[in-house]
């Protein structure tokens, strides 16, 4: 069995700390040693499978222990926090949150938590349909035309980086080449130079 601490960092020296500490005071508590800290960068781009967490998630076995500081460490809403606990639930990974003295690892306590997390998460969709129907209404109300503008964008996102583009097209670099000096996907990429006709 092996024990892992999950601490989202923000940057905030601080907030590490203190993420930290309240992990060391409940696992001791509860007798739990021979923790490993994974630090992992928060991008608000990133949800959680592309982050360290995610292959954290896939490598940890039944038995495996994993404690967060806090729900809100977890994941950025409500949603993927459900998503994690799936995961957890299913390949049988003790999960311990620290601050709310919570621990599911197949307990009926657990079970409950779970099923009230998840009746949180039904709602939250709810939410987000609702909001997004009202939303709708009103442009339509106003006589905006819903969906995507007819005919292709004005306005690409690489157009900002085109320079560079041709700059190392010209120095013959392949599309797989360049799209990893941008840091963007070969297919975006591929698609950009037929949009604009950017020899290839």
């Amino acid at each position: 069995m092996a024990s892992y601490a999950y601490l989202r960092v923000s940057g905030d020296t601080q907030d590490v700390n203190n993420q930290k500490h309240g992990i060391l005071e409940y696992s001791n508590r509860l007798g739990l040693s021979n923790l490993v800290f994974i630090e992992d960068c928060v991008s608000g781009a990133k949800k959680w499978r592309q982050r360290r967490l995610g292959s954290l998630l896939e490598g940890l076995s039944a038995g495996d222990v994993i404690i967060f500081s806090e729900v809100t460490r977890m994941a950025r809403s409500t949603l993927q926090v459900l998503e994690i606990l799936e995961l957890c639930m299913e390949k049988q990974i003790s999960v311990h949150i620290a601050k709310q003295n919570m621990q599911l690892d197949g307990s009926m306590q657990a079970k409950i938590v779970a099923t009230i997390l998840g009746l949180a998460g039904e709602i939250e969709r709810e939410f987000i349909r609702m909001r997004t129907k009202e939303a709708l209404a009103a442009r339509k109300v106003k006589g905006q035309i819903l969906g995507r503008p007819k005919g292709p964008a004005k306005r690409l996102k690489l157009d900002d980086k085109r320079d560079q583009i041709e700059k190392y097209r010209a120095m013959g670099l392949g599309i797989r080449a360049t799209a990893k000096l941008l840091d963007i996907a070969p297919s975006t990429l591929s698609d950009y130079l037929k949009i604009k006709d950017i020899s290839t």
